[in-house]
């Protein structure tokens, strides 16, 4: 710890003595600065031993004194260093009431101790905290590293809560608490997982400190790059000091180093597993299982579900970039946090999980029925709840769209492909972040048609019929409405048009004039009614 007042008084070189403030000896003392200034206060920082002779001072003035003193407790001087001997034969009556009453340590400096000793002591003291602290630090330097070499992050993580006298944790790139020491600080932890997130949003490095006294935390991202890939929270009652503070610093490098590290080893499993999804897709499930080996668990024996995701800009699906980039391109923000929010949910459950980027796409492999799927789920929710104006936020900023597989076993992991591809293409053209599959399969095929290619092509199919009828020489486009909803049956469809049959007649041989087509011909009748759906309904 740095010197006191009470260590410089036990100096027994100094031969300094306590003449007022008696209470107030454990006051740390930052340095020692002698100045005969009448108002040295401008030039103090707090903390400072003032060592003065009075060469300037009316010293037994009452009120000066009052006045002097003051200013100096005002400006937090840890206590008056005075020199008997030199101009005044003791310290006058005034100056030594002023200090009583104002609670200012008062020391008297015999003659024979020259201020230059007193501020060498300091100057000495001081210098042998800082390297107690530096010695220190070091020490904690290498038991975290040795804790962190036998026993991972949770060794770590014990070890520097012993040397801070408090609690620490880590958290995932979701703000999800992966371990804390002691155990009891589990707890504790999970409740900062906001400010862990809200922390995550700042560029990286980013720190931030947490409550006051007795309970004071401070969180620090993980990562060495733009986007932190985890976070460290370390809990104490009090400020840390200059030793605490090398241990945390060295953790925090040696968990940087750790998670960079485990980035590569990750980057390394991603090219085995799109190794492992290119064998699945193209039916080779035993040379898959072989090469996986035990990397996924049962993943690739049980149902799974397939999940294919891409970004979209300014929270409109229908500006989704067409042909993704290939050739490893990073993924963007919000493709990383769905793939993150993934991963600790299965994490947390206990799930294995396939992840492999795909240019500027995502493809996951996860359980059916588990965690992760869930996880996307929601994760997809809030987006979308996000770009309905619920929670408004800059309509530029990205987000993604996903398409979700039924489930399928890895014979059918081609088929599951496909269905996540088609899921996705349906979520673009609806501007939702997520549709599953089997929503499409269970839904009708209209909403499909809300395409601007396939408007154009219904448009251009029957304008001829709207020209026709725009003349008012007959409804030629409800007659063959009509008609096909009817299934080509002449007294129906004309009794709800509310003409005689041979009326009608006419007007489908205009029609087929008009178009040049046959309407004898199934695929004429398809395309003419889905035309007509597609001008009719409403965009999705």
């Amino acid at each position: 710890m740095p010197p006191t007042l009470a260590s410089l008084v036990q100096h027994t070189a100094l031969k300094l003595t306590v003449r007022a403030g008696e209470d107030r000896l454990d006051t740390p003392v930052r340095w020692a600065h002698a100045s005969e200034l009448a108002d040295p206060v401008p030039y103090m920082e707090g903390g400072e031993l003032l060592l003065i002779t009075a060469l300037k001072l009316d010293a037994e003035d009452p009120a000066a004194m009052r006045r002097y003193v003051k200013r100096l407790t005002g400006a937090r001087v840890a206590g008056l260093g005075f020199a008997v001997g030199v101009h005044y034969a003791d310290i006058p009556a005034a100056l030594l009431k002023a200090a009583t009453e104002e609670g200012l340590p008062l020391l008297a400096v015999p003659r024979r101790t020259p201020f230059l000793a007193i501020s060498k002591a300091v100057s000495a003291a001081i210098a042998a905290d800082q390297y107690r602290a530096v010695t220190a630090g070091f020490a904690a330097q290498r038991e975290l590293t040795k804790q962190a070499m036998q026993r991972g992050p949770e060794g770590l993580l014990a070890a520097l809560a012993t040397q801070v006298d408090g609690w620490a944790a880590l958290y995932d790139a979701a703000g999800t608490v992966v371990a804390a020491a002691p155990d009891w600080a589990q707890r504790r932890a999970a409740r900062l997982t906001p400010d862990v997130e809200r922390l995550r949003e700042r560029p990286a490095p980013a720190s931030a400190v947490i409550g006051g006294a007795g309970d004071r935390t401070e969180l620090h991202t993980l990562g060495a790059g733009r986007l932190p890939r985890a976070a460290l929270a370390v809990g104490t009652a009090g400020t840390l000091g200059t030793a605490e503070r090398y241990a945390v610093h060295a953790a925090i490098a040696l968990l940087t180093l750790t998670t960079e590290r485990s980035r590569s080893l990750h980057r390394a499993e991603q090219r085995l597993g799109a190794a492992v999804l290119r064998m699945l897709l193209a039916g080779e499930p035993d040379h898959a299982r072989a090469v996986a080996g035990d990397l996924y668990g049962s993943l690739l024996d049980a149902p799974f579900r397939l999940i294919i995701a891409e970004p979209v800009s300014g929270g409109r699906a229908e500006s989704a970039r067409a042909g993704a980039r290939r050739g490893g391109a990073p993924l963007t923000e919000p493709l990383s946090a769905l793939r993150d929010t993934m991963e600790s949910a299965a994490a947390r459950a206990g799930e294995s999980l396939l992840v492999v980027p795909e240019g500027e796409r995502l493809v996951l492999l996860t359980v059916d029925g588990g965690a992760a799927v869930a996880a996307c789920a929601d994760h997809a929710a809030a987006l979308d709840r996000a770009r309905e104006g619920e929670h408004p936020g800059d309509a530029s900023e990205e987000t993604l769209v996903a398409g979700l597989s039924a489930p399928a076993g890895p014979i059918a992991a081609a088929s599951a492909y496909k269905q996540a591809e088609q899921a996705l293409s349906v979520a673009r053209r609806r501007g939702r972040c997520l549709v599953e599959h089997e929503e499409v399969a269970a839904g009708s095929v209209l909403p499909l048609l809300a395409d601007d290619a396939v408007r154009a092509f219904a448009d251009g199919l029957l304008r001829a019929l709207h020209e026709h009828d725009a003349t008012g020489r007959g409804d030629l486009v409800a007659s063959l409405r009509a008609w096909l909803s009817r299934h080509g049956q002449w007294d129906a469809a004309a009794a709800d048009l509310g003409v005689h049959r041979h009326t009608l007649r006419y007007r489908m041989r205009r029609v087929e004039e008009i178009l040049g087509r046959s309407l004898d011909d199934p695929d004429v009748r398809m395309e003419l009614w889905l035309a007509l759906k597609t001008t009719a309904a409403p965009e999705q």
